[in-house]
């Protein structure tokens, strides 16, 4: 099934496949660029890692390592439940920044390695998101994507970049977004 909207007369289509794995790829390997933008930082400055990668906005909110895990997370689990099987375990140890980084390429070949047809056919079907808590929400194939994992997603992706920037690395905007794409 495809998406699709009016704008000013134009009508736009999207498969629930490009606007999820279609958009959360690209920018999990902006992610992994952060990181390496990080690791370079570090290196320079003769800092441990660690000590970004602990770096929170506010004591209350997650760090920069957990905000990448967060990332990861909610790709697998939309994913997962967009194709109906069952998510890979993402492992929640306090990895480095080379773990970081595998742990993306995992949530890459993960989504993937989905078939698109099948993520598509789940736009009207009902999927229920667990959170941590054991707390669900229910949501269509098509809810889940627009209004919350896709939102989630950019939420811990733009705080582990701003956590950088806070922490002096030298981002720009262009490196949260990356390559311009067709």
């Amino acid at each position: 099934m495809r998406l699709s909207g009016q704008y000013r007369g134009a009508t736009v289509t999207i498969s629930l496949h490009e606007a999820s794995v279609g958009v959360y790829v690209p920018y999990l390997r902006n992610l992994a660029a952060l990181l390496d933008h990080a690791e370079a930082h570090a290196g320079a400055r003769r800092i441990d890692p660690a000590v970004l990668l602990d770096m929170r906005l506010s004591p209350n909110m997650y760090s920069l390592r957990q905000q990448v895990g967060e990332a990861n997370r909610h790709v697998v689990l939309s994913c997962a439940l967009l194709a109906g099987c069952a998510p890979p375990v993402l492992v929640d140890a306090a990895p480095g920044i080379a773990g970081l980084k595998a742990q993306i390429a995992a949530t890459i070949d993960f989504a993937q390695g989905l078939p698109p047809e099948v993520i598509d056919a789940a736009c009207d079907r009902d999927v229920i998101f667990t959170f941590r808590s054991g707390a669900t929400q229910p949501f269509t194939g098509k809810s889940l994507i627009l209004t919350f994992s896709v939102p989630q997603f950019f939420f811990h992706v733009a705080t582990a970049y701003d956590i950088l920037r806070h922490a002096g690395v030298d981002l720009a905007k262009k490196d949260f977004l990356g390559p311009p794409r067709s």
